[in-house]
């Protein structure tokens, strides 16, 4: 173990003891070095970069209309309460010449749905990402997801959704292009 997840471990022991819990009991004695190890794989996204992510996977196209991705699942934890948000994201951009390799759009949203933050602040850095890796005309992204902090705890409301957009370049400047992302991602 390395020191940052043995001293990780030893705060998740402190929070079940203070829980009111015995940590040396036996489904509990394990569980600060898993929650541990949880917690570093659902933060992984501070330890990576969109340089080293995208790894040159822009190609030259002559491609200039939509491109969308759609549906693209994503899990993250609000920096409130660090508590699980689980949805959905949807992207499109403007090609100017590149392209971006399709699973970059998934690996994107991981790298920043791995940090601890709020769903708006979320949606505008993957549009950015997106925006600076193709030097696209336009970037759009709508996020919808379910919040825990909302459901578990608090007004525990079931069935919410939360939806948030960014619409950069053609996509802010032009209804009619927003309008057809829109369209194209509504539900069916």
């Amino acid at each position: 173990m390395t020191n940052k997840l043995d001293d990780l471990a030893s705060h998740f022991q402190q929070i079940i003891a203070g829980l009111g819990e015995d940590p040396g009991r036996e489904g509990l004695q394990d569980t600060p070095l898993r929650a541990a190890k949880a917690m570093q794989f659902l933060t992984q996204g501070y330890k990576q970069s969109l340089e080293s992510l995208v790894n040159n996977a822009v190609f030259e196209s002559a491609m200039d209309e939509m491109v969308v991705v759609q549906d693209i699942e994503l899990y993250s934890m609000c920096e409130h309460h660090m508590l699980p948000f689980i949805g959905k994201c949807h992207i499109a951009y403007l090609p100017q010449g590149k392209v971006l390799g399709l699973s970059k759009f998934a690996r994107i949203v991981d790298m920043y749905a791995r940090r601890l933050q709020i769903q708006e602040n979320l949606t505008r850095e993957i549009a950015e990402a997106v925006e600076t890796v193709t030097g696209a005309k336009g970037v759009a992204v709508v996020i919808e997801a379910q919040h825990m902090c909302m459901m578990m705890r608090g007004v525990e409301k079931q069935n919410s959704r939360m939806k948030t957009s960014m619409m950069l370049g053609q996509f802010r400047k032009s209804q009619a292009t927003r309008t057809e992302f829109l369209t194209l991602i509504r539900d069916r």
